[in-house]
Order: structure tokens, then C-alpha cells, then sequence
């Protein structure tokens, strides 16, 4: 998500016309269940979060996607929910590079074992 004030992945199955989780058979189920705990776990870790959100809304979007966002107990809108407070602070293109490149190793198992 282009919002440098909260490191933020959004994680999107690769299946088209899915609006809800419950729309998955149980295996699919299970494995975007293990695959958005690994998201929060490896962002967490590398953000040296306080607490992780996790929240699959589709108001605006309505493709099943889950929003993985980082918290710190001194970010602009704790404790309340990051949605539709404040101004997003976008990032430069060498701040979305690097954290790109800091980001693609955490996730490559995640990447190269549905390929």
C-alpha cells in the first residue's frame, strides 16, 4: 500500500471473482489462512511492530484481498483503525524500491512455492 506511514502489504489470491473468504473450499481456505499469518509474522518481525492489523474489508475493492498493516504504539492514529484518518504520505520512488527490495526475500518462499 503507497502509505509511507505504515508499512502495509495487501495479500491477493490468485483467484478471480472472489469477494469473500468464505467463497474458498476449506483447503484454500487453509492455505490463505497460512499464507496471511506468514505475511504478518515476517512483516512484524521486520518492522519491529507493536502490534500487526489484519483485516479483509473489500468496501472500496471488492476482490478478496486481506490488508497486512504494521502498528507502533506512537503511529498518527493509534490506537484507532488506520482507515480514512489522516492524510496518506506516499513514497518516493526510492523509498518504494528499497523497501521493495528489503521486503522480496522475506517473502520469496511465500512466492516461488505457488508458482
Amino acid at each position: 500500500m503507497n502509505d509511507a506511514r505504515y508499512p502495509w502489504v495487501i495479500l491477493v489470491p490468485r483467484l478471480t471473482g472472489l469477494t469473500e473468504v468464505f467463497q474458498l473450499n476449506d483447503p484454500q481456505q487453509l492455505q490463505l489462512m497460512k499464507e496471511s499469518n506468514f505475511v504478518a509474522e515476517k512483516l512484524k518481525q521486520w518492522a519491529q511492530a507493536d502490534k500487526m492489523n489484519v483485516a479483509a474489508l473489500g468496501n472500496v475493492v471488492s476482490q478478496l484481498h486481506i490488508h497486512h498493516v504494521v502498528r507502533f504504539s506512537g503511529d498518527e492514529t493509534w490506537p484507532a483503525p488506520v482507515w480514512g484518518k489522516g492524510q496518506a504520505v506516499q513514497y518516493t520512488e526510492a523509498e518504494r524500491d528499497a523497501v521493495c527490495q528489503q521486503l522480496t526475500p522475506l517473502f520469496a518462499d511465500l512466492l516461488h512455492d505457488n508458482d
